[in-house]
């Protein structure tokens, strides 16, 4: 028989298409598991992969190159989706979808397949890659095929004595790795519905968090962190603790209402505590070490990068090329960030670095000052200088003065 690999997390989509793929395309199917930081017993999905029909399990350890070359790429870009979304499960999917193809060309599939619905961002990520990587591959994707909602599918599975975690009255659709969690489905699709607390399983709830702060130094070299508290710590180890200490403080929660690529808008809950600290402490040291005309290109390339990741174009030329406008950018993000954590808050209080341009004898207004006041006239009257002349050549000349009211009088600023 034929041969698919199967992207199998253990939950109730991908248990559900071992047996649904081995029923209706008559294939051997071989489930891929990577791990990418989502936690769990490896051993035991592996296991619950062959007890549902899979005729292999393989796992792949993939945390580090996750970090490596998924993750510090992102927090180098600054990249956040929506201003809201640093993007996890969007980051893992290129990784997993060439891992996929690397399966399929040792073994021989024909094939290869994930548990992606056919209205979600996943089936495109998931889709473009592989059809990037070895275009001759069959993407099989069950749920865009078998026509069954989420209740008929926990019937399916009930009826084939298919072991999930999930039941009717929690039905959330939930997918995380290291960088963090995300949560579908159930009473959050009603938008005015406030969250359930059960649905947060990482984060405490800031009302219930430690009454005292925790203060976290992160060190950083070219705009990736390479300690915590001046233990230097490589990528996994240095997001587990962070992680933890989040965790502790209800930091990195959000209820968010994005727009799908799509075209549809969905509710997500995410739960981000390392990817919190870590941009926030990213950005104070963006703050001390990148010009003021850097920080506002920066912007604009942060948002291209997140909605590239967002929409599924890793392996894309865009993607090539942003990559090496960021190595540039983040050459001199060398530094030393103090984090506070509170309550569910997570702030910057204090940063340094080598390559700071924060010069407190520019910045003081006590004895020390060397800025030269005197400069600041002929600054003004330059900078002002195209305003004024259109205000007498065009705004003026003929016309009624620009006029300001005072809002709710009738009148609008003008």
């Amino acid at each position: 028989m034929e041969k698919v690999v199967l992207a199998y997390s253990g939950g109730l989509d991908t248990s559900v298409a071992v047996r649904w793929i081995s029923d209706n395309y008559s294939m051997d199917v071989i489930t891929l598991t990577a791990d990418l930081g989502q936690a769990g017993d490896m051993e035991a999905t592996k296991r619950r992969a062959l007890a549902v029909g899979a005729v292999d399990a393989r796992t792949v350890d993939a945390k580090q190159m996750f970090v490596d070359h998924f993750v510090w790429p992102s927090l180098q870009a600054s990249a956040k989706y929506e201003d809201a979304y640093y993007l996890a499960t969007a980051l893992g999917r290129p990784l997993i979808s060439w891992l996929l193809v690397d399966l399929a060309r040792e073994t021989g599939a024909k094939a290869v397949a994930h548990g992606s619905t056919g209205k979600g961002n996943d089936q495109v990520r998931f889709d473009v890659s592989i059809n990037t990587l070895e275009p001759s591959l069959r993407i099989i994707a069950p749920m865009r095929e078998w026509n069954m909602n989420r209740d008929q599918e926990i019937d399916y599975a009930k009826k084939h004595d298919i072991a999930i975690p999930i039941t009717p009255e929690r039905p959330y659709s939930t997918d995380a790795n290291l960088w963090g969690r995300s949560v579908e489905a159930g009473v959050l699709e009603d938008a005015w519905v406030e969250p359930p607390e059960d649905v947060y399983e990482w984060t405490s709830n800031p009302a219930t968090a430690p009454k005292d702060p925790e203060y976290i130094e992160v060190e950083f070299e070219q705009g990736i962190p390479i300690s915590i508290d001046s233990q230097l710590l490589d990528g996994v180890p240095l997001i587990q603790q962070l992680h933890e200490a989040g965790c502790r403080h209800g930091i990195g929660r959000s209820d968010h209402v994005e727009n799908r690529l799509i075209g549809i808008k969905s509710r997500e809950i995410y739960e981000m505590p390392a990817a919190e600290i870590l941009h926030t402490a990213h950005y104070a040291l963006e703050t001390i070490t990148l010009t003021r005309e850097q920080m506002r290109f920066k912007k604009l390339v942060s948002a291209e990068y997140a909605r590239m990741v967002y929409d599924g174009l890793w392996f894309s030329g865009l993607h090539r090329e942003l990559a090496a406008y960021l190595e540039i950018n983040q050459k001199n993000v060398t530094g030393t960030v103090r984090i506070k954590l509170w309550k569910g808050t997570c702030t910057a209080v204090g940063r340094k670095s080598p390559e700071s341009l924060y010069q407190t004898e520019l910045a003081t207004y006590g004895a020390d000052d060397t800025f030269d006041h005197n400069a600041a006239l002929g600054f003004i009257k330059l900078h002002g200088l195209s305003q004024q002349t259109q205000a007498r050549t065009q705004i003026a000349a003929g016309r009624e003065l620009p006029r300001i009211s005072r809002p709710g009088k009738g009148d609008s600023v003008q």
